[in-house]
Order: C-alpha cells, then sequence, then structure tokens
C-alpha cells in the first residue's frame, strides 16, 4: 500500500519558497513529490515541524524538503523551508493539492464501483472512491471521499469509512484543525461490522490489511495501519499512526495509544490499555498491558497484600 500523499505534479522547492514567502536553505533546485509525516516519509517527499527538539529527526529522515520555523544546519542533498507557521504551508499544500471533494448525491458519478459489486439501498458513495468485485455494502454504510475497496469486502450498516481525521493543532490558546489529505486503503478480502468508524490520514493514509475482521463499533483513528489476517473485536480504539502488525487478536474493548507499533502475532487480552510498543509473538493483558503471564503473576501477588499486611501489622 502507499501510504503517503503524492502530488499530482512535483512542485519545485524554489516555487513554493516564493509561494509562501518562506527562506529557502540548501539546494534550491529539488522537486516536491509528495507530503508525509515523519514516521512514513520517503526521498522526494517534504515534511515539517514547529519543534526544535524534533528538528534534528526531521533532517535525518528520509525526507528531501523540511519545513522549520527556525533556521538550521542543512544535510546534503536537502532542502529547509523556514517560515513562520510550517502548519499553514502544510495546509496551503492540502487545499491546493487534495482538496476533500463533497458529497453532491447517495452515489457519486464519479465512483468507481465494479458491476459485480453490491451496493444496498441507502448506502452513500463519495467521490473518487474505488470499490472492487463482489464486495457487499450494506444499506446506511457512508464511504467518503479517497477511499479504495478491494474485492470481497463487506461492511455493515452504519460504518462510516473516510471520515475526518480528529487532529487538531493548539494555537494561541485556541485548537486549529488540520486539514484530512490522506487515503483510506482497505484490502481484499476484509469484513467490517455494523456501526464502525474508519478515519482518513491526515497526509499518509489509513490501511486496512487484506483479509482482516473487524468487529461492531470499532474506532480506527487517522494514519492507523493494520495487518493481513487481523481480528479486532467490538469496542476496540485504536488511535492515530499507531501500526499494527500481521495476525493480531484484539480482544473485545482494548484501547491503543498513538504512534505505537504492535508486532506480528501479538494477542491482546479484553480490556487491556496498550500505552508502548509491543513486541511480536507474546500475548498481553492489562492497563497498563504487560506479556500476560507476567500480569497475573503481578495480580496474583496483589491479593495476597491484605493477608502480608495484617501478619506485619
Amino acid at each position: 500500500y502507499l501510504c503517503l500523499m503524492k502530488l499530482p505534479t512535483p512542485i519545485p522547492v524554489r516555487q513554493l519558497a516564493d509561494q509562501v514567502g518562506a527562506q529557502l536553505i540548501g539546494d534550491d533546485s529539488l522537486m516536491i513529490t509528495g507530503v508525509n509525516e515523519i514516521h512514513k516519509v520517503q526521498p522526494g517527499d517534504l515534511t515539517f515541524s514547529d519543534v526544535e527538539k524534533y528538528f534534528n529527526k526531521s533532517l535525518q529522515s528520509a525526507a528531501t524538503v523540511i519545513v522549520l520555523n527556525k533556521p538550521a544546519e542543512c544535510p546534503p542533498g536537502k532542502a529547509i523551508l523556514v517560515c513562520d507557521n510550517p502548519f499553514e504551508v502544510y495546509e496551503s499544500l492540502i487545499a491546493q493539492h487534495s482538496p476533500a471533494a463533497r458529497l453532491t448525491a447517495s452515489i457519486d458519478p464519479d465512483a468507481d464501483i465494479h458491476p459485480d459489486a453490491q451496493i444496498e439501498p441507502g448506502a452513500v458513495i463519495g467521490p473518487e472512491v474505488t470499490i472492487g468485485a463482489d464486495t457487499i455494502i450494506e444499506a446506511n454504510v457512508v464511504i467518503r471521499t479517497q477511499t479504495t475497496i478491494g474485492r470481497r469486502v463487506q461492511i455493515q450498516s452504519g460504518t462510516v469509512i473516510g471520515s475526518d481525521a480528529f487532529y487538531f493543532k493548539k494555537q494561541d490558546e485556541r485548537y486549529r484543525k488540520w486539514t484530512s489529505g490522506g487515503r483510506v486503503v482497505i484490502g481484499d478480502d476484509v469484513y467490517i461490522g455494523a456501526n464502525c468508524t474508519i478515519n482518513r490520514g491526515v497526509s499518509g493514509d489509513t490501511v486496512i490489511g487484506r483479509g482482516t475482521k473487524i468487529d461492531c463499533l470499532v474506532h480506527i483513528a487517522h494514519g492507523v495501519e493494520i495487518g493481513e489476517d487481523c481480528i479486532i473485536a467490538g469496542q476496540v480504539g485504536i488511535s492515530g499512526k499507531t501500526i499494527v502488525g500481521d495476525r493480531c487478536t484484539i480482544y473485545g474493548q482494548v484501547g491503543i495509544a498513538p504512534s505505537l507499533r504492535i508486532g506480528d502475532d501479538v494477542v491482546i487480552h479484553p480490556k487491556s490499555g496498550v500505552g508502548e510498543d509491543l513486541e511480536g509473538n507474546k500475548r498481553y493483558f492489562g492497563a497498563p498491558a504487560l506479556e500476560a503471564r507476567a500480569k497475573w503473576r503481578e495480580i496474583a501477588a496483589l491479593k495476597q497484600l491484605p493477608d502480608l499486611v495484617r501478619k506485619l501489622t
């Protein structure tokens, strides 16, 4: 899957600098081919930071152009754009090259729907949507712009695909919304239950891998990547930018914090709260989630604590 926002045509870095009134440091002959978040950037991408402690991470990433709010030493083969508000540069690029198309019909005439797909009455399908063969979209599903759905997918009633990211930046004591410029990409043979919400990415894509099965009432936030053949039970919430490996099992009411990496073949037991990366091929439980055997030993020890206190007093 292509998990980033590619520009329809490359932009010369000098042109962008002039357009936004930025100071240009480094190679002024470079071309910008995409916009992406720091953990997903590729050569040709533009990324940005307005927090100085993250400058070096941005400069040492694969990104070709970095937008900062203070001058810095530019690595070879890169360019820095210095402006007061890097956020505004991102917003202008999204507005110009990846604007969200609004719904104007129940099924947009520009949607690419395979003849063998089944669309029940009451489903809403927006522009720039692709739906593969033998996919079933049930009544009252809403699929918003820039969503790609593979073959043999089933999406149950009430689910919303491609809703805006819940992503805000605090400026001058107020919260300002970031425009969602990414997509939702759903692989073949995926099952999505009723009343789920899957947000589109901010600059990267939200991805559901081939063969993954999702229960009802699950929330998948912006930029999340879920691998192949995963099972996700009801009332799970996965926060933005988290990456879940292949063949994972996530039981009901699990909450997963943002920007984490969950390894392959992980099992997370019900009601667990995940706040750190999880190594693959292990089972986890608790809040905070720990390796299951260690957590159960901890619980057993706590049960003995009252007797130990009585003995000591």
